[in-house]
């Protein structure tokens, strides 16, 4: 009986740890639109420790944002790393400083973040094969609520 519960303790937590595989349906080029503009996203396929991607923002033809997001994988799953670029890369965080987001839990074509200070949640979640969704939550009365922050379509 105690052997039982060893193993079933040890499986939960190995779930909650989550890889990198939790994230590789993200893989891939993927454009949307966003505060009037179109928005382009881009995910390299999980290699090694890590899992890269890219977003560009633009508004009447010019960059208002490029973004980076790092999936690393870590003892206790994987963590985004995120830094964000001024038109010029001209970075917006310290240059030793990214947002930090820690892993909470997965599920098919989807994974949940938090942020390290705990105020924000992001889902990455993949609709359907041609459509990817990124979304933001925060605190409303005790619960998460979410709302897309950015939907994308494949490119073929």
């Amino acid at each position: 009986m105690l052997i039982a519960l060893y193993l079933l303790v040890n499986l939960a937590a190995q779930a909650q740890t989550g890889s990198l595989a939790d994230v590789s349906f993200m893989e891939g080029r993927w454009k949307g639109t966003f505060n009037g503009g179109p928005i382009d996203a881009a995910w390299a396929a999980p290699q090694g420790d890590n899992l890269p991607g890219f977003m560009r923002m633009m508004k009447d033809n010019k960059v208002t944002m490029y973004e980076m997001l790092i999936f690393e994988q870590t003892e206790k799953g994987p963590i985004v790393l995120v830094k964000h670029f001024k038109p010029g890369l001209i970075g917006s965080e310290e240059k030793d400083k990214s947002d930090r987001y820690s892993f909470i839990e997965a599920k098919k074509n989807q994974a949940l973040f938090e942020k390290e200070d705990g105020s924000i949640r992001i889902i990455y979640e993949k609709r359907s094969d041609n459509q990817l969704v990124i979304q933001r939550g925060n605190q409303k009365d005790g619960k998460w609520v979410f709302a897309d922050l950015f939907v994308f379509d494949r490119v073929k």
